[in-house]
């Protein structure tokens, strides 16, 4: 099982990423955001509480969704 990560750790890795060619880019950002659904339990359909209760994981998450090119 991996470990847990912080928000700051998916920031890190976020900057890291961002330097990489596109198509590398896109993986590793999906690659990044699955980590993220696994860890935090991030619904797949939207739920307004689960949403109030987890305003930076979600603004992490839509941050890594609007960098990908997909």
């Amino acid at each position: 099982m991996m470990a847990k990560k912080s928000l700051l750790d998916y920031q890190r890795e976020y900057e890291r990423i961002i330097h990489a060619d596109q198509p590398r880019k896109d993986i590793l950002l999906a690659g990044l955001m699955t980590e993220m659904e696994k860890q935090f339990k991030i619904p797949v359909q939207r739920n307004i509480e689960w949403e109030r209760e987890n305003i930076k994981v979600l603004a992490m998450y839509r941050k890594l969704s609007i960098t990908r090119t997909l």
